[in-house]
């Protein structure tokens, strides 16, 4: 099966194409490289793809001719976006690359002849400040990321629903693990920690609830949708870890495996962050048996050992 991966230097993708390839699946890979932030440290991802002999694509979903890129392809990851709740990113960004790059990969690919599955990336910001929901819950986006996930979402739901565009989507609880953004939680606290440095902690943010999933078990639910495809399309499924904990204590796990207290300096906190995301996987558990089954500590221990091997100095 030959597998297609959109923002494929990004942690999840990289990830993911690194697992499905020592699987026995061919896959490829196509990424915008947008400066969200810094493209070298997407390009020193993509040497490393290419070195596994994955083959890279570089072209912008947005304007770019997708044609020949969804040639023989059997099934599309949707994994580019632009992430995160950001203050700084204008709506204009959210909207170019979550819902017009959605829209014209799939109709792209509903004209592609031979395609069978196409696996969407959502995430639990669709449901809002409180992301504790099934699927079917009323969802209520409190961001403009959020808004136009739940809006890329639609459209290719949209499709299914209207044609039978073979489709699924998955809404990805606040994962971690190696080669992630450099933005975000665990990769900034590493650092500071690491390097002795002040860490930039949001307001009220120590008593947020996160359903902290390792990325190699996001992997192994995106496989299992491949591998189940009669059972997964048209569905959305949540897919995280149902157990929960407060970013104070992550933040204190990172702390006790580092051996050295973090020094916290408390930032304004982000309007539209979420107050809890506790993912509720009991449809994904009964209609796919996938479970995730690497603890907080355990994930972060790998990658705690993967920053201080391969990044740190």
């Amino acid at each position: 099966m030959r597998i297609l991966i959109t923002g494929v230097a990004g942690y999840i993708g990289s990830n993911l194409a690194l697992r499905l390839k020592g699987r026995g699946f061919d896959v490829f890979w196509v990424d915008g490289f947008l400066d969200y932030y810094d493209p070298a440290i997407k390009r020193g991802t993509e040497a490393v793809l290419k070195a596994e002999g994955i083959e890279t694509i570089e072209l912008d979903l947005t304007e770019d001719s997708l044609k020949a890129v969804l040639e023989g392809v059997d099934a599309v990851v949707h994994l580019a976006a632009q992430p995160g709740i950001s203050p700084i990113t204008p709506w204009e960004d959210y909207h170019r690359n979550n819902i017009v790059a959605t829209h014209r990969l799939v109709e792209a690919a509903k004209a592609s002849r031979g395609m069978k599955m196409f696996v969407n990336v959502a995430s639990s910001s669709c449901y809002g400040i409180q992301a504790t929901d099934t699927e079917d819950a009323v969802v209520k986006p409190a961001s403009w990321y959020g808004e136009t996930k739940l809006a890329a979402e639609q459209e290719v739901m949209a499709a299914q629903r209207s044609s039978g565009f073979p489709a699924c989507s998955l809404r990805l609880f606040s994962v971690y693990g190696e080669r992630e953004r450099p933005e975000k939680l665990f990769p900034k606290l590493i650092r500071s920690i690491a390097d002795d440095l002040e860490f930039p902690l949001f307001e009220g943010s120590l008593e947020h609830r996160r359903s902290f999933t390792y990325v190699g078990d996001i992997c192994e639910g995106i496989l299992a949708t491949i591998e189940n495809w009669d059972k997964a399309e048209g569905e959305i499924f949540n897919l995280g870890t149902d157990q929960c904990f407060t970013t104070g204590e992550a933040i204190e796990t990172v702390e006790e495996i580092m051996g050295k207290k973090a020094k916290l300096k408390i930032v304004p906190s982000r309007p539209g962050d979420q107050k809890a995301t506790h993912a509720n996987i009991d449809k994904i558990r009964s209609t796919l048996g996938w479970e995730p089954k690497t603890a907080l500590r355990e994930g972060l221990g790998r990658m705690i050992d993967w920053y201080q091997s391969e990044v740190h100095g």
